[in-house]
């Protein structure tokens, strides 16, 4: 607000406060200006606005300095701005500190050099349109009788179709092709592109070639994002809670 304006509110105050004998601060209550603030301006009553100007201070770099280091920086792109500090120091250049010069080359955008692009973590990818594009596979802990037991299924990511499943005791990359190869003759001719987390069975050079010679292509989620591969985490979740009964099967066979 203009300091004209702010001085001629307080004289309106002023001025009906004195024939009406009521307190300022009704005044300012009915003209929407809280107390602390009619107070400041009485303060600054007859003074310009510049109590909230910067103040130039002893160690704010001139816009000189500021260009000269942009300048030093063009001629010597690889150096560190550590490096280019105590350099632009020796040649009497700009005497700053360190912490000055990554602030001047951040803010004029020179530290981006490789001009990274924003993170696809968590955007999803895109989903297929038709079956057998995607087979989400994942592996699950099943506890029947007291025993743990590897469950392995194979989802298709367009029609959430459950291509094929086994139940094994133990799962190695060996277990997982031969679950994917029984799926892949279950529908011959098909390349689906394999999506899976980062298990080590997945991660496995004897499960990469089996892919690669297979024809099929093979995209990892990315760490501690299960919500990729969400389809079947949530196939096997409903299926934990309500088609299995704990206990119930005795052996492998009855599961």
């Amino acid at each position: 607000m203009p300091h004209e304006t702010r001085d001629e509110v307080i004289d309106f105050v002023t001025d009906w406060s004195e024939k009406t004998e009521l307190a300022p601060a009704r005044f300012a209550g009915w003209l929407g200006i809280q107390r602390s603030q009619l107070t400041r301006w009485r303060e600054r009553y007859g003074k310009a606005n510049e109590h909230n100007g910067k103040i130039p201070r002893d160690h704010w770099i001139l816009d000189a300095e500021r260009q000269a280091i942009l300048d030093f920086f063009d001629k010597h792109p690889l150096e560190g701005y550590r490096r280019l500090t105590y350099t632009m120091l020796d040649q009497d250049i700009v005497a700053v500190s360190p912490a000055t010069v990554y602030r001047v080359l951040s803010a004029a955008g020179r530290l981006d050099r490789w001009q990274r692009g924003p993170s696809k973590k968590g955007t999803g990818f895109q989903q297929p349109d038709g079956p057998h594009r995607h087979w989400h596979v994942d592996i699950a802990y099943i506890n029947l009788a007291g025993t743990f037991y590897y469950l392995c299924s194979v989802l298709d990511g367009y029609s959430r179709y459950i291509v094929h499943w086994d139940l094994r005791e133990s799962m190695t990359e060996r277990d997982v092709e031969c679950i994917l190869q029984r799926a892949r003759e279950l529908f011959p001719g098909t390349r689906p592109r394999i999506v899976t987390d980062n298990g080590p069975q997945f991660i496995a050079r004897d499960f990469k070639e089996f892919i690669r010679v297979a024809g099929m292509t093979h995209v990892r989620i990315s760490p501690g994002y299960p919500q990729s591969n969400g389809k079947l985490e949530r196939w096997h979740k409903t299926f934990k809670s309500t088609a299995l009964r704990p206990a119930a099967p005795s052996t492998i066979d009855e599961a």
